[in-house]
């Protein structure tokens, strides 16, 4: 199975990036029978939605990598940090060039340095992957305190939030396992 992890943060120190480096090491230690890559929205500076890119052909030359990558992933995993009680708009405007993801299973992970972690972002996430036409996990991962739980290269500092990382990995593997087999 092939999972993209996007890191939605679009600033330059962002501190939600460490939750997504964090998560594709451990998606990749925990099943050597999956291909699991980081797509940082930083380094895909997408234009704002014109077209919606529904097939590979569609999608213009100089975006065809970004669009390989997001027609041959199986499984999304959304990293994204709390704006304004949303999810990012740069988050939004990638998924918005490939909108239909029909049946993709999609886990949510959201984080703030405040202490809900991304919550009201998480529930909007819902929505939108089900507009998609994709499946999302029912098990989040919502990090509060990330710049203390996380360090700047994405190694997990607080050993507590261990156990929420598992509990998010297992049911989102089973959930694609289950859609993708």
């Amino acid at each position: 199975m092939n999972i993209e992890v996007i890191s939605g943060s679009p600033r330059e120190n962002s501190v939600t990036v460490r939750v997504a480096k964090f998560l594709t090491k451990e998606f990749s230690k925990k099943s050597d029978k999956h291909s699991v890559n980081l797509l940082d929205v930083r380094d895909f500076p997408l234009p704002m939605i014109q077209d919606v890119w529904g097939s590979l052909e569609k999608v213009p030359t100089e975006w065809k990598s970004l669009g390989e990558r997001m027609f041959a992933a199986d499984a999304f995993i959304i990293v994204t940090p709390e704006y304004n009680g949303s999810y990012s708009p740069a988050m939004k405007n990638l998924l918005d060039h490939f909108a239909k993801q029909s049946r993709k299973p999609f886990g949510i992970v959201t984080a703030s340095p405040g202490a809900m972690g991304g919550m009201r972002a998480s529930q909007q996430l819902q929505q939108m992957v089900c507009a998609f036409q994709g499946v999302p996990c029912p098990q989040m991962l919502i990090v509060p305190s990330v710049d203390k739980k996380f360090n700047e290269m994405g190694v997990l500092t607080d050993e507590l939030f261990q156990k929420n990382v598992d509990a998010f990995v297992e049911e989102f593997t089973w959930l694609a396992e289950k859609l993708v087999n």
